[in-house]
């Protein structure tokens, strides 16, 4: 199976009508999954599938409770600044408000505290009153409806507010398309684009590593919808796709296209040079692809939903635009020959043209200078990039909330409203439940002891003791004060779990269990501090194997790890300087929150490391080719960094530019992702690529190419298979 890549590119130029229309045809067949994919077939929801304790204590709940008929998923607030609860025209309004709801035939029947004459609806002001509602049948779409007749009934003395459950997920939906939208197409697009006509010089051979892109966009969404009929996944795989698809799609045609060009300047004719192009870029990009892949199923390993939807959409999108550049790619360059170049931009495209794969003056005067003193650019680069990494050791995870979403939203809105005039901000309570004979004396007073320790614990509201009708469980709930994220409340419910409760059923034969919304989040934090360092192993054992079977040594592996670990950990670093300590945050218009997402470092992680072996492939490459034909390591590192840093760099510059667009939207977690991944690839482009890496190999010299003799076995696995001896210094 030698050289496939080269037969795939060799045939897709013999015939590349019928290698475009199969890519149509594709693009035509995904186009109606893709409607339903967006229509119906993601969620909002995020499950953990390790069974943690919070999902047990529902478990129990389930079992030993009957289904309650009059559940609650939404709150409606009314208030007024003038009237009180006790005035007729404030009654007159809520239970006007209340019956308009109740007719849209959307929710259980809705009891207000007129005719509940429950003191909790009523705020200590008495100015405001909570309407509870449940949703019946399909709530994504009844809350619609609902959210009609709430906006509609505001006016005059009174302000209306809802929030809950699925006024939550509409909103972090929308938000989400929002910024897609914001984010991608109105920023990220257009930056990708200005940066292929610099770092191309024509307008043609710009344009067709974004239509690529989009073509592995919409097929990858195809076949999501697809697998979404099997498996719930998370809506946030539209975003990933789309991100990624740009990144990796605009990638591999630049350094498949740049090096059909370099082929066509160096003599070769047009089906020759695609050959050669498939025997060695193509070959780079499959290798890249793989190594991407095989960390994005580093995700797929953690068992969460929403790492597991991601890590799908990457690695679809990943596989799908590797095939782009293997096959559509160069049936597009028979296609155009010569008119890749066309369209040039004035003074800039003969320029770029005539110096397709030569060393750069300006970057081999860098890189020369770099390793004139190795040393000395070793420290300090290591240095700043330590000292970037330090506030890591501050580090706060958790998960966002209503709070962090923007003020136009309803959900955040009656989140404000509820925790101005009641103290709490969601329906969400946190619930104790007791497995045992609670009608016993001992389990009884325990239960009493508990309840009224959780009503003293100042982070909740006074609580609710209910027993099981068949006398096995009692249940201890109350509302948490707030937001049910912050940190004031999982430190709250940790304790419950940690001391309160043990302390309490010391000695007595019962199972205690805490579960709610909070007691997730606290779940969902151990789940993603437990797989970190497995995730981490996995990736850099992968990596490891993957570089020594590509470069046959163990040193520049070693090397490339150390170094990526080193910007990830910058990149971390950088971001809880931003997040956390506000440095910069108001200047680059982030949103204030006090932790960073849980999942984010075990995600960023593996993206980064995925990502940056597109880099670390295509230079070593190009050093290992100059190593194979005679030169020594060092004028290997001068030619293969000055001669790729062009690509190098735009290359980076398109994927920082697709992340920023995550960063310039509303929603905070994907303002945390964007940032992170783009420094981090803003110093693995620059400060790695081009002065840290070429100073250590400059100071191992021969001994980056160390094999031991007993991996001799190892295959011999040629990246650019030999265009090397093409390459003119």
């Amino acid at each position: 199976m030698k050289d496939v890549t080269g037969r795939l590119a060799r045939a897709s130029s013999r015939h590349p009508w019928r290698t475009v229309a199969l890519w149509v045809a594709s693009i035509v067949l995904s186009v109606g999954a893709i409607a339903g994919l967006l229509g119906s077939s993601l969620t909002t929801d995020a499950e953990m599938t390790n069974n943690p304790e919070s999902y047990r204590g529902y478990d129990v709940l389930n079992a030993h409770f009957p289904p309650s008929p009059d559940y609650v998923n939404e709150l409606v607030v009314v208030r007024s600044r003038t009237l009180t609860v006790a005035d007729p025209g404030f009654r007159a309004r809520v239970e006007s408000l209340a019956r308009a709801i109740e007719a849209t035939g959307v929710t259980q029947p809705v009891h207000t505290y007129y005719t509940s004459r429950d003191r909790a609806l009523v705020s200590p002001s008495r100015h405001a009153t909570v309407i509870p509602v449940g949703l019946t049948g399909d709530g994504d779409a009844g809350i619609e409806r609902v959210i009609q007749v709430v906006d509609a009934s505001a006016g005059g003395a009174f302000e209306t507010a809802i929030t809950g459950e699925f006024t939550a997920d509409r909103d972090f939906t929308k938000l989400s398309e929002e910024d897609l939208q914001k984010g991608e197409l109105q920023f990220g697009l257009p930056v990708a684009l200005i940066v292929l006509l610099l770092v191309f010089g024509a307008v043609v051979a710009g344009l067709v590593p974004v239509v690529v892109a989009l073509v592995a966009i919409a097929v990858s969404l195809g076949l999501t919808a697809l697998v979404g009929q099997a498996f719930d996944l998370s809506i946030y795989v539209v975003n990933m796709i789309s991100g990624m698809g740009l990144a990796l799609g605009i990638d591999y045609s630049l350094f498949v296209v740049s090096r059909y060009r370099e082929e066509r300047r160096l003599g070769s004719d047009e089906l020759t040079s695609i050959g050669t192009v498939g025997s060695t870029a193509c070959r780079a990009v499959l290798f890249s692809g793989s190594a991407f892949v095989l960390a994005m199923v580093g995700m797929v390993l953690v068992p969460d939903t929403i790492l597991r939807s991601l890590a799908t959409g990457a690695i679809l999108v990943g596989v799908v635009s590797v095939f782009a550049a293997l096959t559509l790619l160069p049936a597009v360059l028979a296609l155009l020959g010569d008119r890749v170049n066309a369209l040039r931009v004035p003074w800039l495209g003969r320029r770029v043209e005539r110096s397709a794969g030569a060393e750069g003056r300006v970057w081999s005067r860098v890189v020369r200078s770099v390793t004139a003193a190795p040393w000395l650019a070793t420290v300090l680069s290591v240095g700043f990039l330590v000292v970037a990494a330090l506030p890591i050791l501050t580090i706060e995870t958790g998960l966002t909330g209503v709070r962090e979403l923007p003020d136009r939203f309803h959900a955040k809105r009656g989140f404000t409203m509820l925790e101005q005039s009641f103290g709490v901000g969601t329906p969400d309570a946190v619930q104790v439940v007791v497995e045992g004979d609670v009608r016993s004396a001992p389990l009884k007073a325990a239960v009493a002891e508990l309840a009224r320790r959780v009503g003293s614990a100042g982070a909740f509201l006074p609580p609710d003791v209910s027993t099981s009708p068949d006398g096995r469980v009692a249940k201890v709930e109350a509302l948490v004060a707030g937001d049910s994220r912050d940190e004031r409340a999982l430190t709250a419910v940790q304790r419950l779990r940690s001391d309160v409760a043990p302390s309490v059923f010391a000695g007595l034969d019962a199972k205690v269990l805490v579960t709610g919304e909070t007691a997730e989040v606290i779940d969902y934090r151990k789940l993603t501090d437990r797989w970190l360092p497995i995730v981490f192993a996995f990736v850099l054992a992968l990596s490891f194997v993957l570089l020594t079977v590509a470069f046959r040594t163990i040193v520049l592996p070693a090397v490339a790890i150390a170094l990526n670990l080193l910007s990830v950990s910058a990149a971390y670093g950088l971001m809880v300087l931003v997040f956390l300590h506000g440095f910069g945050r108001d200047f680059l218009g982030f949103t204030e929150v006090d932790v960073i997402a849980a999942w984010l470092p075990l995600f960023l992680f593996a993206v980064l490391f995925g990502l940056s072996m597109d880099y670390t492939v295509f230079l070593l490459s190009r050093i290992r080719e100059r190593v194979a034909v005679g030169d020594r390591t060092i004028e290997a590192v001068v030619h293969g960094v000055s001669s790729t840093a062009r690509i190098i760099t735009g290359a980076a510059l398109i994927i920082i530019a697709v992340f920023v667009g995550f960063a310039t939207g509303d929603q905070v977690e994907f303002q945390q992702m964007g940032f992170g991944v783009a420094v981090s690839l803003l110093i693995d482009a620059t400060l790695v690529r081009l002065v840290l890496l070429p100073a250590v190999l400059a100071l191992l010299g021969e001994r980056t190419w160390y094999l031991p003799r007993w991996l001799g076995w190892l295959p011999h696995v040629e990246i650019e298979g030999a265009g090397g001896s093409r390459l003119q210094a």
